[in-house]
């Protein structure tokens, strides 16, 4: 083996000298340029610890285990991975958001840091730590997509050689410490009863502007997203088979009404065919006719590109904003006198809840939302079903004894 140990900046020649053992060694040619290639180490207290450190760089070596890592920044490398991410997956825009912002969560631990020095600990505090803006601890769901990002980002490091370890392999996020609760009861999601469901539609009714019973009727009827609703376009309407087919979703963060974007549906499981009642396809009809006059009205100043719910004010032909049908639900809930904290998303809970008293099972119920399984629809069917099961008990006992 060519090289040579040696302590460097040492001047004395005293056998108990304290100065620390350095070695550089050949390593062979480089496989690319046929050039000499030597490596260093140093910081060793003695040249023994200096000889068995350059030896197992030399077997690294042979056995092709050898890794020169790079000098990169977490921040330029974060950067270069989520470039590559976007045009390797082709991730919805949400996905990519989601990444983003985990990088984002991730910058004040790391980003002037280089990747080789970022080690086990520092990251598994970094999770330990993350923060809201108001310096909250954040959920448990959350610092999982955090770290879910981070993993990858690291996992591409390793795989490029660039660091020799993956300082996340073996993080963890911590579970929260379980709390005696003195009550049975699940904090269950705010939804319409039946009849407050009614209430709000005979409101939307009398007092809703443009569009209002359509947009709420439908959302009840169907238990849809609002951003499915607000993709919707004609054609996916068969008004002969009383359906509506879901293929795809409003994207929209900045709420700029021109810049909207139409992605996949949130899963494979959303993508799907709803039978609906005849009272939303009579509604949808009589819409349909009202919408032609306008765009006849508005003449070419109304871009037609198929929309169900779209502006006939500005940009006329545009999807409505999803603020939209959150400003003018939260009007119709204040003239109803009825819960303000619900939302559209609400509806979905409602239809959940709906339909588990009509008799559905929870396997239709979940197909008809698009869901492969949620947990929120679970807690509101169990709550409503377990109404039914007491009936049922109920029934069993009055029969009993009569």
């Amino acid at each position: 083996m060519k090289g040579h140990y040696y302590k460097r900046g040492c001047k004395c020649d005293v056998e108990n000298c304290t100065c620390e053992w350095s070695f550089i060694i050949d390593i062979g040619p480089d496989p690319k340029t046929g050039k000499r290639r030597q490596r260093s180490g140093s910081r060793f207290k003695t040249k023994g610890d200096a000889e068995v450190a350059a030896a197992a760089l030399l077997s690294d070596v042979k056995q092709g285990n050898y890794i020169k890592e790079s000098d990169i920044l977490f921040k330029d490398f974060a950067e270069e991975w989520l470039s590559i991410y976007k045009d390797r997956n082709g991730s919805k825009p949400g996905t990519i958001r989601l990444r983003e912002y985990g990088i984002k969560k991730l910058l004040p631990f790391f980003a002037h840091l280089k990747l080789k020095n970022i080690t086990e600990e520092m990251y598994q505090a970094a999770l330990d730590n993350l923060k809201n803006q108001k310096g909250q601890n954040l959920a448990r769901c959350t610092k999982k997509g955090i770290h879910t990002t981070g993993k990858m980002i690291f996992i591409m490091a390793t795989r490029k050689k660039l660091i020799k370890r993956d300082p996340t392999e073996f993080a963890y996020i911590k579970k929260e410490q379980k709390v005696i609760v003195e009550t049975d009861e699940e904090e269950l999601p705010n939804f319409f009863e039946k009849e407050q469901l009614l209430k709000f539609l005979d409101t939307t009714l009398e007092k809703g502007l443009y569009m209002d019973y359509l947009i709420f009727l439908t959302l009840a009827y169907t238990g849809m997203r609002i951003g499915e609703l607000v993709a919707l376009k004609w054609n996916n309407i068969d008004f002969a088979n009383n359906t509506i087919s879901i293929t795809k979703t409003y994207y929209n963060p900045k709420s700029n009404t021109t810049q909207y974007q139409l992605v996949p549906p949130k899963t494979e499981k959303s993508r799907r065919k709803i039978v609906v009642d005849e009272i939303v396809i009579e509604t949808l009809r009589k819409h349909k006719m009202e919408q032609e006059k306008i765009i006849t009205r508005l003449g070419n100043s109304y871009v037609d590109k198929g929309f169900i719910f779209a502006n006939i004010d500005k940009h006329p032909g545009y999807p409505i904003l999803i603020k939209l049908v959150r400003n003018r639900m939260e009007r119709l809930l204040k003239l109803g006198g009825l819960n303000a904290n619900l939302t559209p998303h609400s509806f979905r809970h409602t239809h959940t809840s709906l339909l588990a008293q009509a008799g559905a099972d929870i396997d239709e119920i979940m197909d008809r939302l698009g869901h492969k399984d949620d947990e929120v629809t679970n807690k509101v069917y169990l709550h409503i079903t377990q109404k039914r099961k007491i009936d049922t008990r109920d029934k069993f006992g009055d029969f009993m004894r009569s």
